[in-house]
């Protein structure tokens, strides 16, 4: 008899404790990333070649990270763990009583196909950035926050030497922290939540005093590092010829309008902008799980309502690295039961549901708290690009509104062509929609990435990746498991 397989899709914090669980558990397990290393992220890891001495520096929580990654490198050489690297997950397919094949483009140019079979498939796909459009907006130096972090955690580079963080988030503080420890120069912190919003939900942020030092940690290194910050304030433009040179930022009124009073003008060259974040929902919507507003449902085993199919991290509702560790140990404990044919026992993971509560509870009210201005597509002029794959200007997204009739996002898109792009409006979307004044709703992809059509031809013959093919595995690949490895090997602390 065959042992039971699953498969996870994504190495970022969700990923990784629910393949640590489930392996510990028995279950053979093949992790599927399209990094090149483990983390996501949260973890984002420098490549091997830079050799950075201590890469400890742009994390917080990095004997987490060294748990995780310890155990993973026990399990990958103990065989219960296939570790798949630079695979990019395009579609999962059902296929009656026999499971699930997950389809997969491999390498940097993703043109050729992998697939893996198995008997249950966690999606632990993370989120995406919201961005939303503004004049100047598409300038070179005008980057999101996370793509700015990445470039310093991954590529130990900063994206220049006098940087604005602006939105709103709280993404935004470890961006504005890490920019400034890293020797740029950060002219201010830009973030449009109101200050009473804070006092309101003053109780229920009080709520988790670990995330109350967190806060009072990057507040410190706010002051210390001399960063202004400036709430309840927005970016207007961003200005420049070539590239950036400098942004307008304003104070917002109560009900989220520009006050054009106190309009001031910031040298720059760089802005990191971002407006929260967004869970991935392709591979879920194709499988057809229910999407409940932007998060994948998932009940409290994880599972989602198609059967063979589990859901844990920022794909079921954003909330963070901790939250994500919870959730997917969750998973990796509730598939394990279930593929070995019996009822699991909510007792066995306690502690970890309890965190997953409260946690939830938190950024519901953090979610409250860190909202885009409501009035922001007033700032948008007609001749803002709002859609960069097609070249779409918000004047021509209003047209199709006022003048052809158009009431909702699909509409917009077949008048306009806005979102047909490469990113299929996952970046564009929330701008669009904005500006439109219709809702926000879920793009409806069959597939979660472009695909080569002889792919597609293909699809259902090709073979598994066989050990020391591309993309095997990368965790723990030469020498010796590190010290402590085997004792970390089953699961981070709850």
């Amino acid at each position: 008899m065959a042992e039971p397989g699953l498969a996870v899709i994504g190495a970022g914090p969700a990923g990784l404790a629910a393949t640590l669980a489930a392996a510990a558990r028995g279950v053979h397990v093949t992790l599927i990333d399209s990094a090149e290393q483990a983390g996501g992220q949260f973890y984002r890891q420098p490549a091997p070649g830079f050799r950075a001495r201590r890469p400890q520096a742009l994390h917080h929580q990095w004997r987490t990270w060294e748990r995780l990654r310890d155990g993973l490198d026990t399990h990958v050489r103990a065989g219960r763990v296939r570790y798949l690297t630079d695979h990019h997950v395009w579609f999962v397919e059902r296929r009656g009583a026999a499971g699930l094949t997950v389809h997969a483009l491999v390498g940097p140019e993703q043109e050729e196909p992998a697939e893996v079979h198995a008997d249950a498939v966690l999606l632990a796909t993370g989120g995406h950035e919201k961005v939303l459009p503004f004049p100047g907006w598409t300038l070179p130096g005008v980057v999101t926050a996370g793509g700015a972090q990445a470039m310093l955690k991954g590529g130990l580079v900063l994206p220049g030497r006098t940087a604005v963080v602006a939105g709103t988030g709280p993404l935004l503080l470890p961006v504005a922290t890490g920019l400034a420890a890293a020797g740029a120069t950060v002219a201010a912190l830009v973030e449009s939540a109101d200050p009473a919003a804070f006092v309101r939900r003053s109780r229920a942020l009080a709520g988790r005093p670990d995330k109350v030092a967190e806060g009072a940690r990057y507040a410190g290194l706010l002051l210390r590092h001399r960063v202004r910050t400036l709430l309840g304030h927005t970016v207007v433009q961003a200005h420049g010829a070539e590239r950036l040179e400098a942004v307008t930022i304003a104070a917002l009124d109560r009900h989220g309008r520009v006050r054009p009073d106190t309009r001031r003008r910031l040298v720059c060259d760089v802005l990191a902008v971002g407006h929260g974040m967004l869970p991935h929902t392709d591979l879920a919507d194709a499988l057809g799980c229910r999407i409940d507003g932007t998060d994948v449902y998932a009940d409290d085993e994880q599972r989602t309502d198609v059967p063979g199919v589990w859901a844990a991290g920022e794909t079921t509702g954003i909330g963070g690295s901790a939250l994500s560790l919870a959730e997917g140990h969750i998973a990796g404990r509730s598939i394990a039961a279930r593929l070995a044919g019996r009822v699991p026992d909510p007792g066995e993971w306690a502690a970890a549901a309890r965190t997953r509560e409260k946690l939830r509870a938190f950024f519901a009210a953090v979610d409250s708290v860190y909202a885009p201005p409501a009035r922001w597509a007033e700032q948008v002029t007609d001749e803002t690009v709002v859609c960069r794959c097609e070249e779409v200007s918000a004047g021509a997204v209003r047209e199709a509104v006022r003048e052809l009739g158009a009431g909702d996002l699909r509409t917009v898109k077949l008048l306009t062509r806005a979102g047909m792009g490469w990113c299929q409006g996952r970046v564009c979307g929330p701008g669009v929609a904005g500006v439109a004044g219709c809702a926000q709703t879920a793009g409806r992809t069959p597939f979660a990435r472009p695909v080569p059509l002889g792919v597609l031809a293909r699809a259902g013959e090709t073979r598994e990746p066989q050990a020391g093919e591309s993309g095997e595995p990368r965790a723990g690949e030469s020498g010796e498991p590190r010290a402590g490895a085997e004792r970390t090997a089953q699961e981070p602390d709850q």
